[in-house]
């Protein structure tokens, strides 16, 4: 019995970028087309099968800690942006200064979608959301370079809107203009989620 529906929700993309293995800033360089392996883009500073363990997991994992990479891209809402801008008093935030690998057009509060929804494009290339992106200091400082005493509102203005992090189940072609479809687990929320964020 299939555990993903596939829903009548589609995104269409309308940009793409991938943050270079040189440098250290979180600055992404657009690109019309991206060729998506089991690693993530090929030529992606994040990419890889496995990466460091970062602040997301913290309580989970030492810092540095090698495990599976489930943050191989950056996905962001096109809608999403516009209101960070719209906070920021910007008028937009450039997707290259968030580090976006994609930014899609057409899902309603898209960093809020389930953990383990599939994002299929028409190769079938298949994007699983691990989980939301929270916003830090590495868009802020970019965004403060190119808008002095913008960037350090980011956080803030970004809080629920910085999209998700994905990784890749099935390889493939993306570029600018595609549709993905969007696919959710065929779960009811926890009953007891409330409980376990209190805890």
């Amino acid at each position: 019995m299939p555990a993903l529906i596939p829903t009548e929700f589609t995104a269409r993309i309308t940009w793409l970028g991938q943050v270079p293995m040189e440098g250290d800033n979180i600055r992404s360089q657009a690109v019309e087309a991206l060729d998506i392996g089991w690693g993530g883009p090929e030529g992606e500073r994040h990419g890889g099968i496995t990466r460091p363990s970062c602040s997301r997991v913290t309580s989970q994992h030492k810092r540095g800690t090698e495990i599976a990479n489930v943050r191989q891209l950056c996905l962001m809402s096109a809608e999403e942006l516009a209101e960070i801008a719209e906070s920021l008093k910007l008028p937009v935030v450039d997707p290259q200064l968030a580090g976006a690998t994609l930014v899609l057009e057409g899902i309603p509060d898209f960093s809020h979608l389930p953990p383990s929804s599939r994002l299929q494009g028409p190769d079938g290339v298949t994007l699983v959301i691990d989980m939301q992106n929270r916003p830090c200091h590495l868009p802020a400082r970019e965004i403060e370079v190119e808008h002095e005493g913008h960037g350090k509102s980011f956080k803030t203005a970004a809080k629920g809107k910085r999209g998700v992090t994905a990784w890749v189940e099935r390889p493939g072609h993306l570029a600018i203009g595609d549709t993905l479809r969007l696919h959710i687990p065929d779960q009811r929320a926890w009953d007891h989620l409330g409980a376990a964020r209190k805890g």
